[in-house]
């Protein structure tokens, strides 16, 4: 199947197609391959105003180290967006450079009229303190925060909580994106705690995206994220804090071969697989919250590159980015999925940085009658890319 968009220049291109009536207008266009009208189309990376976010000066007074601490000094990246206030508000993880092992992760706040410009708030909002959480986020951290709200307008958090040896997903909540409630990893409850100390990351919660808003929907009485770092796994939920992974049916052997994270995981359900000789070959893991649209649900997802039996075209270890559609009446039944990557590092500050050749997507929003999508650059700064809504 032949690739349908070059990559090679400062545009990338992304397809969103099947909006409903509900969401904000959308031109439709038809994929020349891959087949299907599932996409958004024409983003463009923002070269007049990359990287939006560095690392910064702020300081604070950490309560486990109980002295002040330059939490966002070494690198900035993997932010989450929401619109509020008609304002953006980026939740981007930072680290510091005294933290074991690459610096302690902290969530902070930064906030912008237009998308491009952000005036960041003094202290971080999320971090790991003396609660019951310090077991799972000290002294790693908290990292790749995903935030959705409710239809009462709370907002939900999945983020990563890492020890320095083990990453676990959690939840925490808040009305206003400052004040936040720790809820403890995502999966503690389900199947009598089997789930809780294995390796489990990147929470992307399926969601209306409704003028500006990126709201959590229930599909027929559930919620739905999909998350992991190896692969694409699932996991539905009564409350949005509280999640039940999806196991396997009967005679169900899954697509691959299971390699990495997911040996230790073997009745879990893969979603969404990696692919031998492309770009997505080494690993597969969520990006921003998915989109439930009237075609389907679509989810960005980012990968890792293999060296040997990857894309030949991409640097070994690149972290490029694919999206599919699943079905939005069986969210773990893959319906389509691009055969090329639609965005790929090839900026300096992409290019290069704490960790080489990477573009990370976790943030998505529609804005002033603009879609913004905002990602990690080398794990070390932030960037934004933009299409108009028409």
């Amino acid at each position: 199947m032949t690739a349908f968009f070059p990559v090679l220049n400062f545009t990338f291109t992304v397809f969103l197609l099947g909006i409903p009536a509900w969401q904000p207008a959308v031109r439709f266009v038809r994929p020349t391959a891959c087949g299907g009208e599932w996409a958004l189309l024409h983003f463009t990376k923002a070269d007049k105003f990359n990287p939006v976010l560095m690392p910064g000066k702020g300081v604070f007074m950490d309560p486990i180290r109980k002295t002040s601490v330059a939490w966002e000094s070494k690198d900035v990246f993997n932010p989450a967006i929401i619109v509020r206030s008609g304002r953006i508000y980026m939740l981007y993880r930072a680290q510091d450079r005294i933290g074991q092992p690459e610096g302690t992760s902290r969530i902070g706040l930064a906030e912008s009229t237009d998308g491009f410009h952000f005036i960041r708030h003094p202290a971080p909002v999320l971090y790991p303190d003396n609660d019951a959480e310090k077991k799972h986020e000290w002294e790693g951290g908290c990292e790749d925060p995903r935030v959705v709200e409710d239809e009462k307008g709370v907002y939900y958090m999945t983020y990563t909580a890492y020890d320095g040896h083990n990453a676990r997903l959690l939840v925490a909540t808040s009305p206003d994106l400052v004040h936040w409630i720790k809820h403890g990893p995502a999966f503690a409850k389900a199947y009598e705690g089997k789930y809780i100390d294995k390796w489990s990351k990147s929470g992307a919660i399926v969601s209306r995206y409704t003028g500006g808003k990126i709201i959590a929907t229930r599909i027929h009485g559930k919620y739905w994220m999909y998350w992991g770092d190896q692969f694409i796994w699932a996991a539905t939920s009564d409350n949005l804090t509280d999640w039940t992974p999806v196991e396997k049916g009967r005679g169900d052997t899954g697509p691959v071969v299971l390699k990495g994270q997911a040996l230790s995981m073997p009745d879990l359900k893969i979603v969404v697989p990696t692919r031998n000789k492309k770009f997505d070959s080494d690993l597969v893991e969520s990006g921003p919250p998915a989109m439930l649209t009237d075609k389907g649900i679509l989810l960005i997802y980012n990968s890792k590159n293999l060296g040997t039996g990857g894309d030949a075209g991409l640097p070994a270890g690149a972290y490029a980015a694919g999206e599919v559609l699943l079905d939005k009446d069986d969210p773990t039944h893959l319906l389509q999925r691009l055969d090329h990557y639609f965005i790929h590092p090839d900026k300096p500050y992409e290019v290069a940085g704490q960790v080489d050749q990477v573009c990370f997507l976790e943030g998505l929003v529609n804005f002033h009658h603009q879609w913004f999508l905002y990602y990690g650059t080398a794990d070390s700064k932030i960037a934004v890319a933009t299409r108009p809504d028409d």
